[in-house]
């Protein structure tokens, strides 16, 4: 992916990009999709009209003052059209990488996984679904599809940015591949997944870019409230007029409102800041999943993460680190603990999982018991295995095993030893805590209990603390018995847990609270969450779990990070909030408007109506032309905010409206009176009127 931190006003191209298409959009088939900003457009047309009528002697107004208000009717359209392609041109940049490292490559083509070798050469844009392709170190996968076969490094920095390889492989949850991705090492039998023109990088292409891009229920209602209120203003705009030329006929003087005053006056009042603003919102929202290199497939999932109101995490490497981790050593029967860290280790030198390092560290921390050379040891390693479930080493005629406590019980007993009852009540109490109990024997004598935890990631429980500030209740899913997630669970902060969950309970507890009128969230990467992905409204997808879940995900995570729902949800609350603070800022607006253009129309048939002219503007041209003005330039001023989004902070709903009131509903009060005063004193200043 591009640069995250670059700032898309520094980048140039981006920028060229966006100022060609400010006005490619002025094409009327672009501009009628944005209703409010299609009326600024037509009004923009009538006043350049009004112009030309102006020099040929049919006057409206003076010819200056008709064309100065056409050309900022013409920068308000221009303006509103640079935001929207400033908000997609991040998406554009990306899209064209994208597409950088689509390339039609050629494909070795097999009738099945035996036949490796009756290879059939075929162009990859040839490829149909259930195609079988064999991939070697070194080539392109040419498709998406599954891992029938083989285990390879895989480098898909061309997608996620990551320069890591990462495995691949058949079977389990790793199993997925996306074409236009290397095989760094090994060999990869692939069955394809998608048609032509429908595989993954496609479908990014398009959603990075916009293109696929569609308008949310919210965004549509929000559309929908800002055409009434125009249409309102349209309304009172005409009948402005009417009883203008009413009063003006009533009093025997000339009517002394233009038609072009009136227009500038129904610009001012119609929502056209947040009308100009709105797509930029929404797209900005998608760049910024897309930055935090997460691929939405609709709109739709987006803004459901900002109403999210219950989440539900995995466990296992997003809760805790997804290895349990010796924590301590426990003798039992009056033994010495530090014999019993020194077999521990001595145990556990040969084991290379994370369980076993995590032994020899601890023993090390604890006591500064330094690991042995193995090969003056002359010691043989009994590995561990599924039936035995122990594991240990022989050396200098000792005999030392560590595992599951039924394990070296029935080892001990064998060997004329005992299992006693102070060794039970350990392996009982580290269970109950949720722990995992690895007893340690030497010589057919248990000399203690190693304590492993799942070790619960730093931070989590402070972030679970924010997001029930927020309102939103977290639930842990884990496979692990209720005892040892009800320990988990306490320890982490989480509100509730699913124990032993399988396919069914995911799915049955998404519906229940569903049916109770939650918006429920979830991750998930195996083929068996695939049914609670589905029914999920913001299920996340991680990009290496299975097809299934990808496809039954509307978002896919390319990190695959379990956390990363957690920043979703901000995510989704920080374009809410952006699009619902914009709306409050542009509404309120209107209020100095008022004071500034009604009085300029109506002043010289109601002299006092010169009281409301609160601000004292210079005369009715320069009030008028000040507030259209500040009616463009508010746009370009908010673009950024737009883009970046207003400040996201973990503090409950009520407290964060009305701090978003008093800033956005105050402040769009107050900023208008001074900006267009100030304008008014520079346009005087200048001569311009």
């Amino acid at each position: 992916m591009s640069d995250k931190k670059k700032s898309i006003f520094a980048d140039k191209n981006i920028m060229i990009r966006a100022l060609k298409d400010s006005f490619v959009k002025l094409d009327p088939r672009v501009q009628i999709k944005n209703p409010v900003m299609f009326m600024v457009y037509v009004s923009a047309i009538l006043t350049l009209v009004l112009f030309v009528f102006a020099l040929c002697g049919i006057k409206d107004a003076q010819p200056g003052f008709i064309l100065a208000v056409s050309v900022i009717l013409w920068l308000t359209v221009l303006f509103a059209n640079f935001a929207e392609a400033i908000a997609e041109g991040r998406g554009k940049a990306q899209a064209d990488t994208l597409r950088a490292n689509r390339k039609d490559v050629t494909a070795n083509k097999i009738p099945s996984p035996e036949k490796k070798d009756k290879i059939l050469q075929v162009p990859s844009g040839n490829l149909v679904k259930g195609d079988i392709v064999y991939v070697r170190a070194g080539e392109q996968i040419p498709g998406d599809g599954e891992v029938i076969e083989g285990a390879a490094s895989v480098d898909e920095s061309a997608i996620t940015g990551e320069s890591a390889p990462v495995i691949r492989e058949s079977g389990g949850d790793r199993s997925a591949v996306t074409g236009g991705t290397t095989v760094v090492s090994d060999w990869l039998v692939i069955r394809i997944t998608s048609e032509p023109g429908e595989s993954f990088l496609d479908k990014m292409i398009a959603m990075v870019e916009g293109a696929a891009r569609k308008k949310t229920p919210n965004e549509i209602a929000l559309q929908i409230l800002l055409v009434a209120l125009s249409i309102i203003f349209l309304l009172v705009t005409v009948a402005l007029y009417s009883y203008s030329l009413f009063s003006a006929e009533q009093m025997e003087r000339p009517n002394p409102t233009s038609v072009t005053a009136l227009v500038a006056l129904l610009i001012c009042l119609a929502p056209t800041t947040i009308g100009a603003l709105l797509s930029a919102i929404g797209i900005a929202g998608m760049s910024r999943l897309n930055q935090a290199n997460v691929l939405a497939m609709s709109g739709r999932a987006i803004e459901a993460a900002g109403d999210v109101d219950i989440l539900l995490l995995d466990k296992t490497g997003t809760i805790t680190l997804g290895n349990r981790q010796a924590d301590e050593f426990i003798p039992v029967d009056g033994n010495d603990k530090r014999e019993l860290a020194d077999a521990a280790q001595l145990a556990s030198l040969a084991d290379e999982t994370p369980e076993g390092r995590s032994i020899v560290v601890l023993a090390k921390e604890e006591y500064g018991i330094r690991e042995r050379n193995i090969g003056q040891m002359h010691a043989q390693f009994i590995p561990f295995t599924a039936k035995t479930r122990m594991s240990g080493v022989d050396y200098d005629g000792n005999e030392i095993r560590k595992g599951a406590a039924d394990a070296i019980r029935e080892y001990v007993v064998s060997r004329g030893g005992t299992f006693s009852s102070d060794c039970e009540d350990v392996v009982t109490t580290i269970s109950t805590q949720g722990g995992t109990p690895l007893v340690v024997a030497k010589n057919g004598k248990v000399l203690g209990v190693i304590h492993l935890k799942d070790i619960v990631k730093h931070g989590v429980k402070e972030k679970f603390a924010d997001l029930r500030k927020m309102g939103i209740k977290t639930i842990m899913i884990t496979g692990d018995n209720p005892l040892t997630a009800s320990a988990i669970a306490a320890e982490a902060g989480v509100d509730d847990f699913l124990a032993e969950a399988t396919p069914e309970a995911k799915l049955s507890m998404i519906r229940d609270y569903q049916a109770h009128g939650h918006l429920v969230a979830m991750t998930g990467d195996g083929t068996n969450d695939a049914p609670a992905l589905a029914q999920a409204d913001v299920a996340v997808a991680m990009n290496t779990g299975t097809q299934a879940a990808k496809e039954a995900g509307n978002m896919v995570d390319l990190d695959s990070s379990p956390t990363k729902l957690i920043e979703i949800v901000k995510i989704g609350k920080q374009l809410l909030m952006t699009r619902g603070a914009l709306t409050t800022f542009s509404i309120a607006n209107d209020v100095a408007k008022y004071f500034a253009i009604i009085p300029a129309l109506f002043v010289s048939l109601y002299p006092g109506l010169q009281a409301l002219n609160i601000m004292n503007l210079h005369s009715a041209q320069s009030a008028i032309i000040s507030a259209i003005i500040y009616n463009a330039l508010i746009i370009v001023a908010l673009i950024p905010l737009a883009l970046k989004g207003v400040k996201y902070r973990e503090v409950p709903a009520s407290k964060m409206l009305s701090k978003n009131l008093l800033v956005y509903g105050l402040g769009g009060i107050l900023v208008p009176f001074l900006a267009i005063k100030l304008i008014d004193v520079i346009i005087v200043a200048l001569g311009i009127l």
